[in-house]
């Protein structure tokens, strides 16, 4: 297991007031401000990985394993994920996080604008780490283009949220390592995390191309009809 725990993190006010759609000089500027200056001394975006192999392909799974003692294969039931490692043998499972300090920041429970805002920081920062992951791997491994795919991301069907644990059993401890704990419904905390699978790819892929779901204010790609005829036919 690799551990990216000194990752460079800087708050550009112009863009968090952007991403809330607000004026720097509105009624909340001096809160928001206020947030920015706490995060700035507190955030610690991390992130982990682990080398793995694809061993086995089967119709709609494909089984991972790391190297090293004590690893156990890891069975993936995804017809996607399967189809979209087609003729890749190292892939990288990694979880990225914003880090568990931007959750000390004190805020009243009935302060649903100042948990916003705060979210929005706590976004950014997991941004931050997974890019620095991604150049990371790129550099470290002579990649020229990586694809990621997200337990839960998209339709269930894709990859189910399930298979989560999974990906953690491959990892190892993850919480121990940087601080993200999978709770008994498959969600993370910190709430602004990602667990997945990097992998070599000419053609890059986005989860959202597999998704029908609309409207949704994460998608960064359409829907692809013909790519989810070419996935599940």
């Amino acid at each position: 297991m690799k551990i990216l725990d000194d990752i460079p993190f800087s708050i550009d006010p112009e863009a968090v007031f952007a991403r809330l759609h607000l004026a720097r000089d509105g009624d909340y500027a001096g809160e928001i401000h206020a947030l920015i200056d706490s995060a700035r001394r507190l955030a610690r975006p991390r992130a982990l990985y682990r080398t793995t192999t694809v061993q086995q392909r089967h119709a709609d799974a494909v089984v991972i394993a790391a190297s090293g003692r004590g690893s156990t294969p890891a069975r993936f039931e995804s017809r996607a994920l399967r189809v979209n490692l087609d003729g890749v043998e190292q892939v990288f499972a990694y979880v990225a996080t914003c880090g568990r300090e931007l959750d000390s920041i004190p805020l009243a429970a009935s302060d649903i604008f100042g948990q916003f805002c705060r979210d929005t920081i706590k976004e950014m920062a997991l941004w931050t780490a997974i890019a620095h992951l991604h150049e990371h791997l790129t550099e470290t491994y002579g990649l020229q283009q990586l694809a990621t795919m997200n337990p839960g991301s998209g339709e269930a069907s894709v990859w189910p949220i399930e298979q989560q644990r999974q990906l953690f059993a491959l990892l190892g401890n993850v919480e121990a390592a940087i601080g993200v704990v999978l709770t008994e419904s498959c969600l993370m905390l910190p709430n602004k995390s990602v667990s997945g699978i990097f992998y070599p790819s000419e053609t890059g892929f986005q989860s959202c191309q597999l998704c029908r779901r609309e409207p949704c204010p994460e998608r960064r790609l359409p829907f692809d009809a013909d790519l989810w005829e070419r996935t599940f036919a």
